[in-house]
């Protein structure tokens, strides 16, 4: 199976020439950790509609979309339409234009936890923010988090992100574990629990009422699943109960519903932290909120609580291409991608069938994920586990994702696929007969 990516190695292809040049100056040659694959990412010169082209004209169906940020494919003519206006006229710019308030109408019409919103540059930034204001607004410090889910790239997001059976503690009273370079006492004020465990949470969150400032979730966890309501309801009627705040972190999951998963199950947030698909391609974050909330931490009319500033928050030129997407994503396109991503599901499904291959397909609406797992897991650790026990899988998620990237398409190294809108049928079609073929090949070489 090595032979998938040996050609990469080969001198003459342009993208292993940048590879070397990028190592001369870039750690790694790498500046991003997530597009990072063995034995170099391909470097990419142009990108239109579901495709995009590397710089040796390789031309792969795009399954990820800059991880959700490109709901509408590359160069979609009405957000590049509506870059180009925008710079022609205001690139940045020390104050507010129209284009903000328009796209913070947009969000706030359809997002039920969305009273008011502040605009930022990442998600990341938005997490960071919202943690901030509910620790603000309750004057308390602690916060709780789902054991093994990414939240950004803050020391607080990164505290249990990747936990491992030497240090992450009881099930019924996990540790809080700090990576390399981030403090001990940051990880000392984030409390851990686990993905739909209602009693140990309900346990957990009991145990620190007192100092807990609020629960922060995604209600989407990659690779683990979506949260139950079950689960959800019992944080919400928890953190009222201590008067804690609930962050919904719908960075990915706002693209599966009109108003978010929220809108969805019902289950409505104090804060959420939002980005990607909202700024149309381009960077972008944003947190928002019941009024009271945003207006007593943020109102710099008075002494705002939270000071918060930022050269590019609600750039002109993010504004229009994010108010150009949010226009077309209405609830036709939702729900015809929603339908693409079921399709994508249960082809991926029947595809396992068909070639006996051990693997679980999960996810929800259009962001898919697939797991080459005999068994569905329910928690990190299981997912920790199941790496540990079931033979090859490591090899056989690396060389499905190469078999992809040598037949046409790209997508997440890990199996996450985030569909955009200028997918269709015939799209899905192709990429589950070539994951036929490479669950076969597979098979033969390691089972």
């Amino acid at each position: 199976m090595q032979s998938l990516y040996s050609r990469y190695l080969d001198k003459k292809y342009n993208s292993n020439k940048l590879f070397q040049r990028a190592l001369k100056v870039l750690p790694g040659g790498n500046s991003r950790h997530t597009i990072f694959f063995k034995p170099y990412p391909f470097y990419v010169v142009k990108g239109k509609g579901a495709y995009i082209w590397d710089e040796d004209n390789i031309k792969r169906i795009d399954l990820i979309n800059n991880y959700s940020a490109l709901i509408h494919g590359h160069s979609h003519p009405q957000i590049v339409a509506a870059i180009m206006s925008q710079a022609k006229k205001l690139i940045s710019v020390a104050l507010p234009t129209e284009k903000e308030i328009k796209l913070a109408e947009m969000i706030t019409s359809r997002v039920p936890g969305i009273q008011q919103i502040r605009f930022c540059n990442s998600g990341t930034e938005a997490v960071n923010l919202a943690i901030r204001a509910a620790r603000a607004f309750t004057k308390r410090v602690k916060i709780a988090k789902i054991e093994g889910a990414y939240h950004g790239s803050s020391d607080i997001a990164s505290v249990s992100l990747a936990p491992t059976n030497n240090d992450w503690g009881s099930f019924q009273e996990p540790n809080s574990i700090a990576p390399l370079g981030v403090p001990c006492g940051t990880a000392a004020d984030i409390v851990i629990i686990h993905m739909n465990e209602i009693e140990t949470t309900r346990n957990i969150l009991r145990k620190h009422a007192n100092e807990l400032a609020g629960v922060i979730i995604d209600p989407m966890v990659k690779f683990i699943g979506p949260a139950s309501i079950e689960f959800l309801k019992t944080i919400r009627k928890e953190v009222d109960a201590c008067k804690a705040l609930l962050i919904f972190d719908e960075v990915y999951s706002f693209r599966l519903g009109y108003g978010g998963m929220q809108g969805k199950l019902g289950i409505v947030p104090d804060l959420t932290a939002l980005g990607k698909m909202i700024g149309g391609g381009l960077p972008v974050g944003a947190v928002g909120g019941r009024v009271d909330i945003m207006a007593t931490l943020f109102d710099p009319r008075k002494t705002a609580a939270v000071t918060h500033g930022g050269t590019f928050n609600a750039n002109p030129m993010t504004m229009a291409a994010g108010v150009a997407a949010m226009s077309m994503y209405d609830r036709t396109a939702i729900e015809r991608l929603n339908m693409l991503g079921n399709r994508f599901r249960k082809g991926l499904e029947e595809a396992l069938k068909i070639t006996n291959y051990p693997g679980v397909v999960g996810g929800t609406g259009s962001l898919i994920s697939l797991y080459h797992s005999s068994t569905r897991p329910h928690t990190y650790r299981d997912l920790v586990r199941i790496n540990n026990e079931e033979h090859k899988i490591k090899e056989r998620t690396e060389n499905f994702f190469h078999f992809m990237l040598n037949n046409g398409i790209f997508m997440d190294a890990r199996g996450l696929f985030a569909l955009s809108t200028v997918l269709d049928n015939n799209h899905i079609d192709f990429v589950i007969e070539k994951a036929i073929e490479g669950f076969s090949q597979i098979k033969r070489s390691y089972l």
